[in-house]
């Protein structure tokens, strides 16, 4: 009796204390829960809606409780793209199984409190924003048999301590930022199926404890910096079936005996390393083989019959050193044939052989991308190829191929890149290429093409790049075909024989990224039309017939970067909008006839990106273009009342000058004569110059230098060593017709006059420059006052900060009496032969430091034979010069024949 009451009251006590530990267990689970809410901050589906007072916990969303006693045993909130942290306080759930969090965007840290987790089983964190490391304490979890974090941010190690995780399946840390190497210790995970680290940063080798996980199943580490050779006692891993190490730095060789010792293998994936070898015979025997990817290694020899293998659905073996360019090269491709799986074949970059067989078109019909580019294969297209109805993509780039695009290919309506560039194709593109209307990438360049551009290629309303440059092709440029709507558009329709003008039409293409229809046989104007290609980066019109004025409408063109309008007949001023172009990187606007004043700001100011050569009519720019100044008009006319008051006492004192000038002229004139000395140049002897010296003294007759350009050269200001005299080296242009006889001219003229109203002559030299050409000069003494012309009209500059320079009456009539001085020389005084300037004009008369006139430039210069005994009268005269080379002065000019 007194032992039945014992056996009660324990009961009770036992019933009351299990009660105690249920109800206070179940708040711990609610109050973890909650605290768990509170950290989520954004709930865009409302999956959190349910947890409230109105639910009991165990019916909240997401929640599986124990049927025995109430306690949360799952979580499970994947996909409900959740924003906030993962509350420590999860830690507190001990009874917890399954915790699934997957697919939402959690950050902060992975908290260590889940280390107290100890019934945990699955723990799946993937693809959130966690952060930090792996904490370590997670190995406490020994029941854990799969470990999820894949598509975080985790940074740091890989926790040695996993090891501890006996029961692991499944481990997966693929695209985190994980370093360092991959312990040896996972070589202990000895339940292990799978182990996904692909997408870190991990390096080092591939520990050779890996080889002892006898169950493993997927071993997948690419895209790191995993290094060395992969462990021989991973070969024997006969469990395997995805073995993937694409993308790291990985050497050595398959082993021959791959097929039988990995027979279960159905992802083979090693692209992307430095494999090298051959590949193995025996891969064949894996029949279970989907997808083999070797591509981007340097494999040699021949490819292995693959047609035993009736689920490969990828084969990629492009970018290595297989074949030889013999013509059995190909013969893999014969049993392949009979795969019906096939969706991707890849056997670009190689050094393969062989003539395309016919049987191509044979190929699985669920065949979409198929890769033959820079090989050595030859023969044509196979007229089969409309049967692959699924490819999207096709390339044969870059081989041997001849023959004409099979008109079959317009089947292909689901193709979108097509590659034939680069061969020997010939004939006319078919028409039907107009039905392949998926077509994005179409380039067939490089080949024989001919006949015209087919107008149906319009149809083609996703077309992003058209390459159809370096052929044969005729005719206009198709209207239909500057109708696509496309994005970024490329049209490359370059070194071909096209005619006819640019469509207007080209306008319609708004999102043109490149147009490029350089040498080809286009006329006309640009049309206005294509400054509505706002996104055009590249306008090449190079070597054309295109004419009239650069449009003002391109200077919407703001996103441009190239322009090219070399050779072609384009006039009128260069815009001044193109230097207002801020992307603009390279402009050409050689080789044109194009006038006026260039542009100095924005491109125009780097020598280095722009073009200009073959327009004789440009003046001005930088300074490194080494063009003439630009004369400008006023840039406003008079008042009418104004002009008149200018006129009239313009020809008031005009009159007054003549008669000063007249009374002057006879009354100076014999003092003056007195004045001229014909026997020497004021007893300084002619200065012996060779080029090197003329080099010297105008610093490479530097475009700072330039002080004129006349009608045979450019004159340049310099300093003659060794005394330091300032001097105007004229170098004459001797590609302008006429500039040697010039020379020539200018020599006679100078060779024996003397005069203080001529300009005096330093030296002459006719020599070779150091490219070997041809270099003649004359040296003057330097006018520091320049010429009458820029007295008499000065150039207005705005802003100028100097003062305009004018003459005074006196001055005027000084210089008049002197170059009547200087004329009356050369016609009466100057010898047996008398001279005829033929030239004379303000932009001649040079002025001195004494503002004495000096007339110069005797290039057009005559000596009048009827006076001179050396000189037959039936005879018109040339000039020619014998002498020296590298040194010819004036005074030394005793060998000039004048041949009449």
């Amino acid at each position: 009796m007194n032992s039945c009451i014992l056996w009660i009251v324990f009961l009770q006590v036992i019933g009351h204390s299990f009660s105690f530990t249920l109800h206070g267990g179940n708040e711990t689970d609610k109050l973890s829960l909650l605290a768990f809410r509170a950290q989520i901050t954004d709930d865009p589906f409302g999956a959190l809606n349910s947890w409230n007072e109105s639910f009991h916990f165990c019916e909240w969303s997401g929640v599986t409780c124990g049927r025995r006693h109430q306690r949360v045993v799952e979580l499970d909130l994947h996909s409900y793209k959740l924003v906030g942290g993962l509350s420590p306080s999860i830690g507190n759930l001990s009874f917890l199984r399954l915790l699934n969090l997957e697919n939402n965007s959690l950050s902060s840290n992975i908290p260590e409190e889940l280390g107290h987790l100890f019934r945990l089983q699955m723990l799946r964190l993937g693809n959130n924003s966690f952060s930090g490391e792996i904490p370590v304490n997670i190995s406490s979890c020994t029941n854990l048999l799969a470990l999820r974090l894949e598509g975080n941010n985790l940074t740091g190690k890989l926790p040695e301590r996993l090891e501890s995780l006996s029961k692991l399946k499944v481990l997966n840390f693929e695209m985190n930022d994980l370093v360092g190497e991959i312990p040896p210790s996972f070589g202990n995970l000895s339940s292990i199926v799978e182990i996904r680290g692909t997408g870190n940063n991990l390096k080092g080798v591939i520990p050779n404890s890996i080889g002892r996980l006898k169950r493993l199943q997927i071993f997948s580490f690419g895209v790191n910096n995993l290094s060395g050779t992969i462990p021989p006692s991973m070969f024997n891993l006969s469990t395997l079936t995805n073995f993937a190490v694409p993308m790291n730095q990985l050497h050595g060789t398959l082993p021959p005996d791959l097929g039988h010792t990995l027979p279960n293998l159905e992802i083979l994936l090693v692209h992307t390393n430095r494999f090298s070898g051959l590949i193995p015979m025996t891969i064949s025997n894996a029949s279970n083989l989907s997808n083999v990817e070797l591509s981007d290694n340097f494999f040699t020899g021949k490819v292995p019959t693959l047609g035993s293998l009736p689920y490969l659905g990828h084969l990629s073996i492009g970018y290595n050193d297989l074949g030889s360019g013999q013509d059995d090269d190909l013969s893999f491709l014969y049993p392949l044939e009979n795969n019906t799986v096939l969706e991707v074949f890849e056997i670009a970059d190689n050094h393969l052989g062989g003539v395309l067989p016919e049987t191509l078109g044979n190929f699985s019909k669920k065949l979409r991308m198929m890769g033959f580019g820079r090989n050595q294969i030859r023969g044509t297209i196979p007229d089969g190829i409309g049967n692959l109805i699924s490819l999207a993509a096709l390339g044969l780039e870059s081989n041997q191929l001849s023959g004409m695009i099979p008109s079959s290919i317009g089947k292909l309506q689901n193709l979108g890149y097509l590659y034939l560039d680069l061969n020997k194709i010939s004939g006319s593109i078919p028409s039907s290429v107009g039905n392949m209307t998926s077509l994005i990438a179409a380039h067939l360049e490089l080949n024989n093409l001919h006949g015209s551009i087919p107008s149906n290629l319009g149809n083609c309303q996703n077309l992003l790049e058209l390459c159809l440059s370096n052929n044969n092709l005729s005719g206009p440029i198709p209207r239909e075909l500057l109708t696509i709507p496309s994005g970024t558009f490329s049209l490359n329709l370059s070194e071909n024989h096209l005619t006819g003008s640019l469509p207007l039409e080209v306008g319609n293409l708004v999102h043109l990224g490149e147009l490029d229809v350089s040498k080809n046989r286009l006329s006309g104007e640009i049309p206005h039309s294509l400054g509505s290609c706002a996104s055009l980066e590249l306008l090449s019109l190079k070597g054309n017939f295109f004419k009239g004025s650069i449009p003002e409408s391109l200077s919407s063109l703001r996103a441009v970067k190239v322009l090219d309008f070399s050779y072609n007949n384009f006039s009128g001023q260069i815009p001044r909008f193109l230097g207002d172009l801020k992307l603009l990187e390279s402009l050409d606007l050689s080789f044109n006839d194009l006038e006026g004043q260039v542009p100095a700001k924005g491109v125009f100011g780097n020598i280095s990106v722009i073009s200009i050569a073959g327009n004789k009519k440009l003046c001005g720019g930088i300074p490194q273009l080494n063009l003439s100044r630009c004369t400008t008009n006023e840039s406003a006319k008079l008042k009418s009342s104004t002009k008149i008051l200018i006129v009239a006492m313009s020809g008031g004192l005009l009159v007054v000058i003549l008669l000063a000038s007249s009374i002057l002229f006879f009354f100076f004139r014999k003092t003056k004569d007195k004045q001229a000395s014909s026997t020497s140049s004021w007893g300084i002897p002619f200065r012996r110059v060779a080029y090197q010296d003329l080099l010297l003294a105008t610093n490479e007759f530097s475009s700072a230098n330039s002080i004129g350009v006349g009608s045979f050269g450019s004159v340049y200001r310099g300093i003659l060593p060794p005394d330091g005299m300032a001097v105007a080296v004229k170098v004459l242009n001797l590609l302008r017709k006429g500039a040697s006889r010039s020379f020539m001219a200018e020599c006679a003229a100078l060779v024996n006059i003397r005069h203080r109203n001529l300009v005096r002559v330093v030296s002459a030299c006719s020599s070779i420059d150091f490219q070997g050409n041809d270099f003649k000069a004359i040296v003057y003494e330097l006018m520091v006052n320049g010429s009458l012309e820029e007295w008499l009209h000065p150039i207005h500059q705005p802003n100028n900060a100097q003062e305009l320079r004018s003459l005074n009456l006196i001055q005027r009539l000084n210089i008049s009496i002197e170059v009547a001085n200087a004329l009356n020389y050369l016609h009466q005084h100057c010898g047996s032969t008398p001279i005829v300037h033929c030239d004379l004009k303000p932009s001649n008369v040079l002025l001195n430091a004494e503002m004495t006139a000096c007339v110069g430039d005797f290039g057009l210069a005559r000596l009048r034979p009827e006076v001179s005994h050396q000189l037959s009268s039936g005879q018109t005269s040339s000039v020619g010069l014998k002498g020296t080379i590298g040194y010819a002065a004036p005074g030394a000019i005793r060998s000039i024949f004048i041949s009449v």
